[in-house]
């Protein structure tokens, strides 16, 4: 992370998905964005690359139809063999038209509940951790865009932010 950065505040969403396009193209490099709410295509807009969250959730539900299968093959056929409504136990073949229903659930309920962890620890956020927000009207109605100072001239930068729509702009020292 740079040791200044410019802290550019914005009061609407739409202009500030114009002014990460127009920084973007003026080759300034953006840390971070704060916002009260998700932006639609502001990820597409920072350049960021696609989220791996989707093939993540995919192989956890991959487990849950594994830990489902087996759990039903041990209990209904292995161990406790019954005959309920007249269907055989010979085979977890036979029987699987039966456990479709729960095979489902344990998909979905793991594929949620670790997605859930994978996503705080993705995130970082972990319990009784204090809050990054450098500013406390982000999670209300504005938007933070942080720029890094780095080899730029600090005044020139300035006056950019506010040509792009900036509200309010902070020079900060992070040592």
């Amino acid at each position: 992370m740079a040791s200044k950065v410019i802290h550019a505040i914005y009061t609407d969403d739409d202009l500030l998905l114009q002014a990460v396009k127009q920084v973007r193209e003026a080759r300034y490099r953006i840390g971070e964005i704060y916002t009260p709410f998700p932006v639609h295509g502001l990820d597409k807009a920072m350049g960021l690359a696609p989220t791996r969250l989707a093939i993540t959730a995919f192989l956890y539900g991959i487990v849950g139809l594994a830990v489902a299968t087996a759990m039903m093959n041990y209990i209904m056929i292995e161990d406790w063999p019954m005959d309920i409504g007249g269907k055989p136990s010979f085979s977890f073949l036979q029987n699987m038209p039966s456990f479709v229903p729960i095979m489902f659930e344990l998909t979905v309920f793991f594929a949620a509940h670790l997605m859930v962890f994978t996503f705080y620890m993705r995130s970082k956020l972990w319990p009784f951790k204090t809050a990054e927000n450098p500013d406390v009207r982000t999670t209300d109605d504005h938007f933070l865009m942080e720029v890094e100072v780095a080899n730029h001239n600090t005044e020139d930068l300035t006056e950019f932010l506010f040509n792009t729509g900036a509200s309010e702009i902070k020079l900060i020292d992070n040592k």
